[in-house]
């Protein structure tokens, strides 16, 4: 068994765990990298990211968006909707002074950019292939031991970030977590229509549940179905025509015919976060740290403006690394945006995912009344876009 001393250590090499690295190499800080896939292993990962106006301001830092920009389809509209109902809401970027509200880029094309500015940096070290097994910490560090090609390694270090997507939270010592199952799925593809999107996306309220339509290439959409297990599960057993057909019925005409679809998945949905607890040398972002339900887009760009915040309190500290103190001050400055992230999307589902009697006439009248009250619609487009 090898033992190294590291001053940070992060674990995972996905987007969050990748910005850290490369914000923290701005600053000419160094970091060590596990990934547990082989690099580059998810640069042809086909999944969409809805990235916020703010996410696209952190790539501009990094200066890596020039080379996202390209691939990366701009949202200048979003159209929100309740199926069966009249009142509908716009959000436009050029009313808030901005380039567009978001973007859609594959998960695998913004993989593809990080991991390239890798081997230019010689103070960030990746360990890929390298899985890590346990995380322990007290007063003075952490340690990560991970197996990598059938040798064991314990690694100690100042700060140990956790950014694996929330993999292995069970096994790291004194963490707990807080989960509501919704006891739906999302069923996640990509289908193409008749029309082009003129860079609109869609929210489509139903009773049974949410769905977002993204614009992600010519006249391409994303497509994020959300509802009750027992309604989405049947969906995979669908034909390619009659999925289309059904979709067609669900979301409307708005996009002409829809004309192909590609391969579907589902995956369950939840609502967790993490309990505060104090753990000197260890802090976790990103989804380890909090997981929200897609409704609107939020879960990814929190998790990099923790990567952000983290960047910036680790670059300014001037006790020790990873001392309770430090990692308070970096959770409190976290702690609105997360909250009310994670309060903004259960309320949505919880509101917009039901048809009791007499509620779905009070969400369309809410969703036009929406429309007309600008302030409202300027925080929420501040909040999608900045978090604040």
């Amino acid at each position: 068994m090898t033992r190294e001393t590291k001053d940070i250590v992060i674990v995972g090499g996905g987007p969050v765990g990748m910005v850290l690295s490369l914000l923290l190499a701005k600053q000419n800080i160094g970091s060590t990298v596990l990934e547990a896939r082989k690099q580059g292993a998810a640069n042809q990962d086909t999944r969409a990211l809805a990235l916020s106006f703010g996410t696209r301001r952190i790539l501009e830092k990094l200066g890596v968006w020039h080379d996202l920009e390209p691939n990366a389809t701009a949202i200048n509209t979003i159209h929100v909707s309740q199926k069966g109902s009249i009142g509908r809401s716009l959000l436009k970027a050029a009313n808030y002074q901005q380039e567009a509200l978001g973007y859609v880029l594959s998960y695998g094309a913004l993989c593809s950019v990080l991991n390239a500015q890798i081997p230019n940096l010689s103070i960030i070290h990746l360990i890929d292939e390298a899985q890590a097994e346990s995380i322990t910490h007290n007063a003075a560090h952490a340690a990560v031991r991970y197996q990598r090609h059938g040798e064991l390694h314990d690694m100690q270090s100042a700060l140990v970030v956790l950014a694996d997507g929330g993999r292995s939270l069970e096994e790291v010592a004194g963490l707990k977590r807080d989960t509501k199952e919704y006891g739906h799925d999302a069923l996640i593809t990509k289908v193409s229509a008749e029309l082009p999107h003129h860079n609109i996306a869609y929210e489509r309220f139903t009773p049974n549940g949410p769905m977002a339509l993204l614009p992600n290439g010519e006249r391409d959409f994303s497509l994020v179905w959300t509802g009750e297990k027992s309604r989405i599960a049947p969906l995979l057993e669908l034909s390619d025509a009659e999925f289309l057909a059904q979709f067609h019925a669900e979301f409307g005409d708005r996009v002409g015919r829809f004309l192909s679809v590609e391969k579907r998945m589902t995956f369950p949905l939840k609502l967790s976060q993490l309990q505060a607890t104090d753990t000197p040398h260890l802090v976790v972002v990103g989804n380890a740290a909090q997981t929200m339900h897609p409704v609107a887009g939020q879960g990814f760009n929190v998790g990099l403006r923790d990567a952000d915040e983290l960047a910036r309190h680790i670059a300014k500290v001037h006790g020790d690394l990873g001392s309770s103190e430090m990692l308070a001050e970096y959770r409190a400055s976290r702690n609105t945006d997360t909250r009310h992230g994670l309060l903004f999307t259960d309320f949505l589902v919880n509101i917009f995912s039901n048809d009791i009697l007499g509620v779905s006439a009070l969400r369309s009248a809410g969703i036009g009344m929406f429309d007309l009250v600008k302030p409202v619609k300027r925080f929420l487009v501040s909040k999608m876009s900045f978090g604040k």
